[in-house]
């Protein structure tokens, strides 16, 4: 239970997307939920909302302001605290349309609800005690989830399993605080060594296991933001046919006329469950007119801000100026020049032709960076690209959902802190500095696991975490 409480008002929202639909929701939560809902929903045969048994839909109809029915409906009513809010909770369940949604959402507004804010039914549940933080974000995870594999940690997140391992890094570090407390209190035990190695033991476990988590925050980070991967190269080399390959469909214009790509083009792609932004540019050449001379500008920007950058080749042809410049950096800002060497990889594509140059040329000209054969084309080689791609986003590690993972940057970053202070702590210890040293590094830690999971959060955090959510969850 968190040191929070809940507002004692009733709120209502929409907690299905905009748009028409089959069926949309609209749920209310709070002490006057049932009151609220039955002025707006008026059951065949169940009699008053206050009366019905909980988590059983009952059949109905949305009445307007004067009476009127406007839909044929059902409604739930899921009674504290067990209710997503661990409030009192009624949802109507109206036909999709969006006008008959809206009234029914404004009638509630009429009648004692006032309209939530972003995520504030998750919020509420937070509130409430029935999830800890980190379980409320990843509810937020849950709906914007772009590949099964993210939607399945975020599972593992609400579920508890990091709040769980979190809870038992916590017992440890709060045995040691105790130990190192009964020291500083009965100084005459000081000499007693056995106590302080098991002080240590104890602090040695919880690092080990902070270690081990943060071990899988760049693969959980990645699974959960994605990667920007930017298709680069001179015209008429097949970039467009290669974005259609790894997206498996013709979303690009393909032609046999260069430059054919004047504009960005960015879809959505999912790279073995690592949601990937991929982006199409215009092709590199010395710019003939402004258009041309714009396009190439906007290319080169996305290259620079791209996590991984595919150099496509056309290995029918010879090497130009213009990808010998790109592959060794002077075409860009040369104090960048490594840093893109570090994200780029080298696709040769056309390989159904007759070659005007051999992979290991290719391999010659970037030394140390990846060089996949591909025909775009004939599709072939797209599945070795695939995994040479997720071998560069992953830098060697592996995609383990299985276990516990960190895909919050928010958790990163605390856990990363609380391993600081728990380092400080045992240096202090080796070193024998004073007990109250080793005593804060341990508060400290502990500090910043509990802000994870909301024990220890100011209410600015709060409001910028529950901002992201969307009204009606």
């Amino acid at each position: 239970m968190n040191q929070y409480q809940s507002p004692l008002d009733t709120i209502a929202a929409i907690a299905t997307a905009t748009g028409a639909g089959g069926v949309a929701i609209v749920r209310v939560s709070g002490p006057e939920s049932l009151t609220t809902a039955g002025k707006v929903f008026l059951a065949r045969s169940a009699g008053a909302l206050a009366g019905w048994r909980a988590n059983v839909m009952h059949y109905g109809w949305v009445k307007d302001g004067n009476g009127v029915v406007v839909d044929e409906a059902l409604a739930v009513v899921m009674r504290a605290p067990h209710s997503y809010t661990a409030e009192d909770t009624v949802e109507i369940h109206t036909h999709g349309g969006p006008a008959v949604v809206r009234l029914t959402l404004d009638r509630c507004l009429a009648n004692g609800a006032r309209l939530a804010e972003p995520g504030e039914f998750t919020r509420r549940a937070f509130l409430n005690g029935r999830i800890d933080l980190a379980q409320a974000e990843a509810v937020l995870d849950m709906v914007s989830a772009r590949t099964e594999l993210m939607l399945r940690a975020a599972n593992q997140q609400l579920s508890g399993d990091l709040s769980r391992e979190l809870c038992a890094m916590r017992e440890v570090l709060m045995a040691a605080y105790a130990g190192i407390e009964a020291l500083l209190n009965f100084p005459e035990d000081d000499t007693d060594r056995g106590q302080w190695t098991q002080v240590r033991g104890e602090l040695g476990q919880a690092q080990a296991r902070i270690a081990a988590l943060l071990g899988t925050a760049r693969a959980g980070v990645i699974l959960r933001e994605g990667v920007r991967l930017v298709i680069c190269g001179q015209p008429n080399v097949g970039k467009s046919s290669l974005l259609n390959a790894l997206l498996k469909q013709a979303r690009a214009i393909v032609t046999d006329v260069a430059g054919t790509t004047r504009d960005i083009l960015e879809e959505s792609y999912n790279l073995q469950g690592v949601p990937v932004r991929l982006v199409d540019t215009a092709g590199l050449l010395a710019p003939r007119d402004k258009v041309e001379a714009e396009a190439v500008q906007r290319s080169y920007g996305s290259i620079a801000a791209a996590d991984i950058v595919l150099v496509v080749l056309d290995r029918s042809a010879p090497l130009t100026t213009i990808e010998g410049a790109l592959l060794h950096g002077p075409g860009l800002d040369p104090a960048n020049n490594s840093a893109l060497l570090s994200r780029m990889l080298v696709v040769l594509n056309k390989c159904d032709l007759p070659a005007a140059f051999t992979l290991a040329d290719a391999q010659a000209l970037v030394p140390g960076r990846a060089v996949v054969e591909v025909s775009a084309l004939e599709r072939h080689g797209i599945e070795r690209l695939e995994t040479a791609l997720l071998a560069m986003v992953l830098k060697g590690g592996a995609l383990d959902t299985n276990g516990v993972m960190l895909t919050n940057v928010r958790h990163v970053q605390a856990l990363s802190q609380a391993a600081q202070a728990l380092s400080s702590a045992i240096e202090a210890l080796d070193t024998q500095a004073p007990a109250e040293m080793v005593s804060e590094g341990i508060k400290t830690a502990v500090s910043r696991l509990d802000a994870i999971t909301g024990r220890n959060i100011d209410q600015d955090a709060l409001d910028h975490i529950f901002a992201s959510f969307c009204i009606g969850k």
